[in-house]
């Protein structure tokens, strides 16, 4: 049982979560899931990212033990200063993991004509990247890609907005989209200008929809001729709608359309 607040395990975790918590993750393969939807499908998934250390409170352990065999895991446990010493979350649940970030390159895609994948430009916003991810799960997107200059999608915000669909989707960050392009995928992109609106948009290949800044759009100076404009009909007053949302409905129809 930890219970010192100097110890080094609150140390590791802080680093990881903290301010440089980017570049500690990527140079340690590790990030932080905390929280019982995360470390559940880290325990029963048969894929993602596998934990490497678990630390539980007395009130977390009685909630993860049902969950799954925990003889072969590193488990540390913590009382429940040591747990709010680690978290960022303002009441913990007193379950944290430290989790290895899965090795996936790019080049391990394989297309069959009916795939289906996210591009997300230069998104900054982790809630907006977490359930992005999430609803991707939710309707069987096959990948969800970042551009450099992203939001980093292992840290803490973005791995507790997936909700645990983290664990059940690929993810890859820092491709270019003129690498994804040479793909050889159908590619649309939202816009207002678009002359098809959603409904309209018929799928013939295996396709990118792709998202740009919350702010911004897609970058500018980016070879975008090979990418259709699609609108989203909405007959309210909104002008917009957050990028989430606008994913969300995108990946709704791309699910519930045939691909010819």
């Amino acid at each position: 049982m930890i219970e010192s607040l100097n110890s080094p395990h609150i140390a590791r975790v802080k680093a990881l979560i903290g301010s440089r918590g980017t570049k500690e993750r990527k140079a340690a393969g590790v990030f932080v899931a905390e929280g019982i939807q995360c470390v559940r499908e880290a325990l029963v998934a048969k894929d993602g990212p596998r934990i490497e250390t678990l630390y539980l409170t007395a009130s977390g352990r009685s909630k993860v033990e049902p969950l799954a065999n925990l003889d072969s895991l590193s488990i540390v446990d913590v009382t429940d200063e040591v747990m709010k010493a680690m978290s960022e979350t303002i009441t913990p649940q007193g379950i944290l993991a430290i989790c290895s970030t899965p090795k996936q390159s790019f080049d391990s895609i394989t297309l069959n004509g009916h795939r289906k994948f996210i591009y997300l430009s230069e998104i900054q916003d982790p809630g907006n990247a977490g359930t992005i991810i999430r609803s991707a799960d939710a309707f069987g997107i096959d990948a969800v890609i970042t551009s450099p200059g992203s939001v980093d999608l292992f840290s803490p915000k973005v791995v507790r907005s997936t909700a645990g669909s983290l664990w059940h989707i690929p993810v890859f960050e820092d491709v270019e989209l003129s690498t994804v392009l040479t793909l050889g995928v159908q590619a649309f992109t939202l816009g207002a200008g678009g002359s098809t609106t959603l409904s309209q948009l018929k799928v013939t290949n295996d396709c990118v929809a792709i998202f740009g800044n919350e702010a911004r759009g897609l970058a500018t100076g980016q070879d975008t001729g090979a990418i259709e404009q699609v609108k989203i009909a909405m007959p309210g007053n909104a002008e917009s709608l957050n990028l989430s949302s606008a994913a969300t409905i995108v990946m709704y129809h791309l699910a519930n359309i045939p691909s010819s």
